[in-house]
């Protein structure tokens, strides 16, 4: 089978400093133990699994914030992910007398930063992004007052007179799609608004390979399901191209029927996608053959110590 990689693919910078934290803390003894992480360091259930191999704990409950989960922890070393985490968890950690590690990913702390500047000059601050997810969390920790915008529909229903200068900004894992709609809706009610695309640059250049490639039978993209930029991959494949996409963990969740009518597919990965387990796929759809049923095994032969 012809097989289309898409580049870029690997870690992102912001989920190379989060693995560089935790394998940290993992060698260096000094760090009190037990270690955990408040929520998963990056969203790839492969590489927080490697981890737990290595005693580290991650604390990620649906329904808990992150508030909410730190009171869990009484001694210890904490990581807080890459994703961001509010000033509020910081000071309890801090009364808590635990020691912690920030792995926020330099641009959440970027968007963290111009919330902060604009509520201080006065501005009505509206974020876009997604819910029940750790960044919007952090960011809507900030104040009150921000306006948390998930969908067309929320921008459809604000107040139009809205007194205020207008500061829009959003989660840096969502896709073009996703901004553009909203902010076309914004930008009717507020002409006047100030926007910061604030979509990160790994983001970006992985859609933009996904836009920008040949037009293919099917497109596979290697990432874990709670991986925003993973998923964004996918809808971007849809929407832009109209390529049937499917979003995988790995090889074994590859469907063999999706392959048998086809001879073209692509592939790329969302940025917390180890590239080892991109390249297994790779190599299996290289290989294989609809007509041949020796080429259909894809069970994954990588090992859980060579994730990381």
């Amino acid at each position: 089978m012809k097989v289309i990689d898409l580049t870029p693919r690997g870690y992102c910078h912001g989920v190379k400093n989060a693995l560089a934290i935790v394998k940290k803390v993992i060698k260096d003894e000094s760090y009190p133990r037990p270690i955990y992480v408040l929520g998963q360091i990056v969203h790839n259930e492969k590489i927080t699994k490697a981890f737990e191999t290595f005693g580290v704990i991650s604390l990620d409950q649906k329904g808990k914030t992150r508030l909410e989960m730190i009171e869990e922890v009484d001694h210890g070393t904490v990581i807080f992910t890459a994703h961001g985490i509010s000033d509020q968890v910081i000071s309890r950690a801090k009364e808590k007398g635990l020691t912690y590690l920030n792995a926020t990913c330099r641009d959440v702390l970027k968007v963290h930063k111009a919330v902060k500047e604009k509520l201080y000059e006065g501005y009505q601050v509206i974020y876009i992004g997604h819910k029940d997810h750790p960044e919007p969390e952090a960011i809507l920790s900030i104040s009150e007052k921000i306006i948390f915008v998930t969908d067309e529909k929320d921008a459809l229903l604000l107040d139009s007179t809205i007194k205020k200068e207008i500061f829009v900004t959003n989660q840096t894992t969502l896709s073009v799609y996703d901004i553009e709609s909203i902010l076309s809706i914004l930008r009717t009610k507020y002409p006047n608004l100030l926007f910061d695309d604030d979509i990160c640059d790994a983001t970006k250049v992985r859609q933009q390979a996904v836009m920008d490639q040949e037009i293919v039978d099917l497109m596979l993209v290697v990432g874990d399901p709670m991986s925003s930029n993973s998923n964004k991959l996918k809808s971007v494949g849809e929407k832009s191209k109209h390529i049937p996409s499917y979003l995988i963990r790995g090889v074994e969740d590859i469907n063999i029927e999706w392959l048998k009518k086809i001879n073209l597919v692509s592939v790329t990965s969302g940025a917390s996608t180890p590239t080892i387990v991109t390249e297994e796929v790779i190599q299996f759809l290289k290989q294989f053959n609809k007509n041949d049923p020796n080429t259909w095994d894809h069970h994954s032969k990588t090992l859980i110590g060579e994730i990381l």
